[in-house]
């Protein structure tokens, strides 16, 4: 395998309960049935619950062993799952040390998530929009936001992106004065906050134009993914693409719908039984659709309207 082409997704939510670990579950179980080598990662530091989708207990080393570990690798904590080419690394055991890990433990993570000799790294974030996981979600290749069609979920889901965009802009802006106005705009409401993508260019252009040219680069190369999960009908699938241009017009941000995940009870009986339902029921219209969006994933495609 060659590390280089090593993709690492991201499932992230605004709201739980969206369906982010039942999707990293079975898209990371896809994935090595297709015979790649994958590693699932638990990254809810304050609810870690991956194992349970497997029927297993959970393992007797964990994410908040290696950080704290100064001879544990991440490899030494991916225990072997009953998938060939399937490896989990079990979230915290101590969730309330571990709820929100230091920036030198988290960047140790990140770092060796990179290094990683595997073909796919999945991690299954916590929901909401804590430091850790915003840093999580902007260090993937792929990151991909699970909602449900209701307005709580979406409307975190937004609240989520935005929070990304501006932890993104953060991270990569070197101006103080720059630096200033995003502490401004997100800190606070103000009337002079920028209200659109072309105000908050101007501004940030007014103060430097160099970060300015930064800023449409960045807008640019901001894509996250989305995915709803928990869908009944036609009019629920057209809140993916109503998501997508409210991002579009409101943010400046292209949201990739790359697909939704169909309501089949068989999913909340292979839940209740501790097993994947892309195992459980592979033939399944649950199965069939992580399959789907596993695929728009891989080959970076997205829905488009039928009219």
């Amino acid at each position: 395998m060659n590390t280089a082409k090593k993709r690492i997704w991201a499932i992230a939510g605004g709201k739980g309960g969206v369906g982010k670990s039942f999707l990293s579950t079975n898209l990371s179980i896809d994935l090595a049935l297709k015979g790649n080598e994958v590693a699932l990662i638990d990254g809810d530091f304050g609810g870690a619950n991956l194992h349970t989708f497997f029927g297993v207990n959970q393992s007797k080393v964990s994410i908040s062993d290696f950080i704290r570990s100064t001879s544990l690798s991440l490899d030494d904590v991916l225990m072997p799952t009953a998938i060939p080419g399937l490896r989990l690394a079990s979230g915290a055991h101590d969730v309330i040390g571990m709820a929100s890990p230091k920036q030198i433990q988290q960047s140790k993570l990140i770092k060796s998530i990179h290094a990683l000799r595997v073909d796919y790294l999945v991690i299954d974030l916590g929901a909401g929009i804590a430091p850790h996981t915003l840093d999580m979600f902007l260090a993937s290749n792929s990151g991909v936001l699970v909602t449900a069609p209701e307005p709580t979920s979406v409307e975190n889901t937004y609240r989520f992106i935005k929070a990304a965009f501006y932890r993104k802009l953060k991270n990569v802006m070197v101006h103080s004065g720059v630096r200033s106005l995003l502490e401004q705009i997100t800190e606070t409401k103000h009337e002079d906050n920028p209200k659109t993508p072309a105000e908050l260019i101007g501004k940030i252009s007014g103060i430097n134009a160099q970060a300015g040219e930064t800023l449409k680069y960045e807008i640019a190369a901001f894509k996250p993914k989305l995915v709803l999960n928990q869908v009944r009908t036609p009019s629920d699938v057209r809140v993916g693409f109503s998501m997508k241009q409210a991002c579009l017009k409101y943010f400046g941000i292209n949201l990739d719908y790359v697909g939704f995940v169909e309501f089949d009870n068989i999913a909340l009986q292979s839940i209740r039984a501790r097993q994947p339902v892309i195992l459980n029921a592979p033939d399944s219209v649950v199965s069939n659709s992580i399959r789907r969006v596993g695929h728009n994933i891989r080959q970076n495609y997205h829905l488009v309207p039928t009219s």
